[in-house]
């Protein structure tokens, strides 16, 4: 995977938590052919350049949390 198509795929990610419709790390990882892991390094990434993405037990989603 090269980097434009990376930076894609995390914007893809982002835009997705951000309106709430990220499903889940197995769907995510059907979608781009990868593995859940590499899924997870991702967000982590984003959460590396600033974005507060956490993630919910009881719902089961990521959401961005709210600094308001």
């Amino acid at each position: 995977m090269d980097y434009r198509t990376y930076e894609q795929r995390l914007a893809y990610i982002l835009e997705q938590i951000k309106k709430n419709r990220f499903r889940s790390l197995e769907v995510t990882a059907d979608r781009f052919s990868c593995s859940v892991r590499t899924v997870k390094r991702m967000i982590a990434h984003l959460r590396d350049q600033g974005h507060e993405i956490t993630y919910d037990r009881l719902q089961k989603k990521y959401f961005i949390k709210n600094t308001e």
